[in-house]
């Protein structure tokens, strides 16, 4: 989780840094990932059911040509490292429990 952490200090640092308005909510996608539908499928049921918005899951091309499974978990939260980290732990969690990656999060900059 201390890998998170600092990924997130970074994230959240560089958005302050750059301007980006601390004030807004915002809408933080979290990033799943695997080579096997089945079980990414049930990591998003699984995500839905502890009321998280879940988009639908897509087929993805990798660098090297390959496909992966990847699907978003969308949650509005404050800029806030620990704000953020709560639903972190909660779905690197739910990502081992189901057996697929965790991705990282991502935001965009805000006025």
């Amino acid at each position: 989780m201390e890998d998170w952490r600092e990924i997130s200090e970074d994230i959240v640092g560089s958005l302050l840094e750059d301007g980006s308005n601390p004030e807004p909510l915002y809408e933080v996608e979290h990033h799943f990932v695997c080579e096997d539908f089945a079980k990414l499928e049930q990591a998003a049921l699984a995500a839905f059911k502890l009321g998280y918005d879940v988009e639908e899951p897509a087929e993805l091309e990798l660098e090297d040509g390959g496909k992966i499974w990847g699907f978003d978990v969308v949650v509005e939260s404050e800029l806030d490292v620990d704000a953020i980290m709560e639903d972190v732990e909660k779905l690197v969690t739910l990502a081992d429990e189901h057996q697929v990656e965790y991705d990282g999060w991502g935001t965009y900059f805000q006025e």
